[in-house]
């Protein structure tokens, strides 16, 4: 099995996520003591939280590039940004390693596809709301995206922002989230994208009134599946 890169720390509770949820969906697949060979870099949320907040995606784009860097120049095969906001700056980081990236959104809408929906909603910070990275890179793939609107965007934002990047879960988060979601679903969103890897702390299928993806769950089995592919070998005289 190849060795998993992780660009951890946004925030190290989705993190933590990532690592348990890798390592469980090796040892489903292979038994036994399985878990998966991996490098988890965690980075100070704090700097990347106040140059998001700046706009300073450049300064942002150059931080996880070098963190790419280091994991590549550890030994890994491939790199998962273990968070859907920082994809904004994902063209920085697969320019600056030789190794595979992983990109959340493409896994996410290959998904969405094989499951023939073409109109989803999204759940997700302000910046992957609001910002065209997402709804662009989806787009590509045939599917329309719909966000909430305001206030409900910044209900949304505030909540991963205030509290569960801060490892708190309020039940009145959980019920203002599931009206957010009925709503998106009435403007006719087939399925709704949990575009934020904490969001699932929060709310799982129960609480919504369509289909659900948790970009966490399938950025992991995307990367599990590479993982798990044997690298192509040169082919000798």
């Amino acid at each position: 099995m190849r060795t998993i890169g992780l660009i951890g720390g946004m925030s190290w509770e989705s993190s933590a996520e990532y690592y348990r949820m890798i390592n469980e969906e090796t040892r489903h697949r292979l038994g036994g003591h399985h878990c998966a060979p991996s490098l988890l870099l965690t980075l100070d949320f704090a700097e990347i939280e106040a140059m998001q907040r700046a706009g300073d995606w450049d300064a942002a784009g150059a931080r996880l590039a070098a963190a790419a860097r280091t994991l590549e120049a550890a030994g890994a095969d491939l790199v998962l940004l273990c968070t859907n906001t920082m994809h904004l700056v994902a063209d920085a980081i697969t320019s600056a390693v030789g190794i595979e990236f992983v990109h959340i959104v493409d896994a996410t809408a290959e998904r969405v596809v094989e499951a023939g929906h073409r109109r989803v909603g999204l759940l997700a910070t302000r910046y992957t709301m609001e910002h065209g990275f997402y709804h662009d890179r989806m787009r590509a793939h045939g599917i329309e995206v719909i966000v909430p609107d305001e206030p409900d965007r910044t209900l949304v934002h505030d909540v991963i922002y205030k509290e569960l990047t801060r490892n708190r879960i309020e039940n009145s988060s959980r019920l203002a989230y599931q009206k957010v979601m009925a709503q998106l679903a009435e403007r006719g969103a087939e399925a709704l994208v949990l575009g934020c890897t904490e969001i699932t702390l929060l709310v799982s299928q129960d609480d919504c009134p369509v289909p659900m993806y948790d970009t966490t769950r399938i950025h992991v089995e995307a990367a599990v599946d590479l993982a798990l592919t044997p690298e192509t070998l040169p082919v000798g005289p």
